[in-house]
């Protein structure tokens, strides 16, 4: 009898060790995705924050038990870490150049599309993964309320190491080691969840001019508004979300944002009115200076990766990197129209070698506030056409950024479209046989780029070659 009862007890320890086997093995399987997930686990989650980035932290008037706050930027290929301060204001701790990133510019969209999502997402403890087959790493919370009232799918999209990226921001695991160090001292401090605010690029007037026409625009206007509030504020930005879209800096008498991303965004919802004042004034001068440099010749742009892209510092260094062919070809920059279409061949070369003058009156920036001290634009810059009609005060960055018409409009050889183009002083030679009268040639037959003015498009032409993905 206890020959038998000890049997029993042996298959039940066996059975009790294939269960909790079995349970491991169903859980890599679920967490495998853009990180995977290791049996053997080692220290390396609890290695310390480096000395001299603890003393950064002091000198910053901060701490490693102090809140953090994560940005990071595609086109630039940079994460921030942000540490709050004793005075509850979030300061600049350090930038990290990213080894690689995936996709294109814009939103992830869906399972497998390679993209990096953009985004205001939130990190909990939870999401901390110490077993990570990357290093380490952590979940960025993809797919928000927002994603997934788009429709958007997919998942486990981490912050990781060895500079692999299919979705994913992948760092050196050196870096996600320091990383990953200060975001657990940061939750072990008593920090409930860290935002991470995720961009296509920094929110600058020259990146959003040369890419005024890209379809994401409208998307890329609604991320900057949030990344406004925290650039004037330097404190986390409130996100709620309804009707299938963030409302920034809004929040329910509570304080707590709302989130719920089917439903009307409600009447009790509260803002700042000195917070808003402030986006406001810098959102004017944002549109401004976007507006000069419309005025100026900065033509509209879409970036074409192979498959995203790393930082500079990175040339040369990593040997060992997910899709290498990819990062060698770099991002072709391609001149597109107001429909975020490709300009025809022939017009892209000429816009490579010369400058387009855009239309003054489709860009004229709006009035400054009367309560606002907003530097106007410099008087350097070239003044408006005459015939530019008055703006009106409720201006915005929609018409800064308003379709470039005149460069599509029909032409004809009969019927020419005179354009504003800049005066350029002939060579002596030409500029002594200009006076002599000589035999009129056909306006046809001179192609105006010769002259330094855009080309006059045949009546017709517009046929465009497709973006490569």
């Amino acid at each position: 009898m206890g020959m038998l009862m000890s049997g029993v007890l042996r298959l039940s320890s066996l059975y009790g060790l294939v269960s909790r086997v079995a349970l491991v093995a169903a859980l890599g399987g679920v967490l495998a995705a853009c990180q995977d997930t290791r049996t053997d686990y080692n220290g390396r989650a609890y290695r310390p924050i480096p000395a001299n980035v603890v003393a950064l932290m002091n000198e910053k008037g901060s701490g490693s038990h102090q809140p953090v706050l994560i940005r990071a930027f595609k086109k630039e290929a940079e994460l921030e870490i942000w540490k709050m301060n004793k005075e509850g204001r979030y300061v600049h701790l350090k930038t990290y150049p990213m080894c690689r990133w995936s996709g294109q510019l814009g939103p992830k969209v869906k399972e497998g599309d390679r993209q990096v999502p953009e985004g205001f997402y939130t990190i909990t403890p939870g999401q901390m993964n110490p077993n990570s087959a990357y290093y380490l790493s952590f979940n960025v919370g993809y797919p928000n309320a927002f994603d997934r009232a788009h429709g958007y799918t997919g998942g486990s999209i981490m912050v990781h190491g060895a500079c692999s990226s299919a979705g994913c921001f992948s760092m050196t695991d050196e870096q996600i080691a320091e990383i990953y160090a200060i975001t657990r001292e940061a939750f072990g401090g008593g920090q409930r969840a860290i935002q991470m605010q995720s961009f296509p690029f920094r929110m600058t007037a020259e990146n959003l001019a040369k890419h005024r026409f890209d379809p994401n625009m409208k998307f890329w206007k609604a991320l900057k508004e949030g990344s406004d509030q925290f650039e004037v504020s330097q404190r986390e930005t409130k996100v709620s979300i309804c009707e299938r879209r963030y409302v920034f800096g809004a929040a329910g008498p509570d304080g707590k944002p709302f989130v719920d991303a089917n439903a009307s965004c409600p009447g009790s919802l509260q803002s700042d009115p000195e917070l808003k004042a402030l986006v406001a004034e810098k959102q004017h001068k944002d549109d401004q200076q976007i507006a000069h440099l419309v005025q100026t010749g900065t033509r509209a742009i879409k970036l074409v990766y192979a498959d995203g892209g790393q930082h500079p510092d990175f040339a040369d260094k990593i040997t060992e990197l997910s899709r290498p062919d990819a990062i060698d070809k770099g991002a072709r920059e391609i001149f597109i129209d107001e429909h975020g279409k490709p300009l025809p061949a022939a017009v892209q070369m000429a816009a490579a070698r010369t400058s387009l003058p855009a239309t003054a009156s489709a860009y004229v920036a709006a009035p400054a506030p009367a309560s606002s001290n907003v530097t106007t634009v410099p008087a350097s810059a070239p003044a408006p056409a005459q015939s530019a009609p008055a703006p009106s005060a409720s201006s915005t960055v929609d018409q800064v950024l308003s379709p470039m018409k005149w460069l599509w409009s029909p032409k004809t050889a009969e019927q020419p479209v005179e354009l504003d183009a800049p005066a350029i002083p002939l060579p002596p030679r030409r500029q002594a046989s200009a006076s002599r009268p000589q035999a009129a040639l056909p306006q046809k037959a001179l192609p105006q780029v010769l002259a330094g003015a855009p080309p006059v498009v045949p009546a017709g032409f517009r046929s465009y070659a497709a973006l490569e993905r």
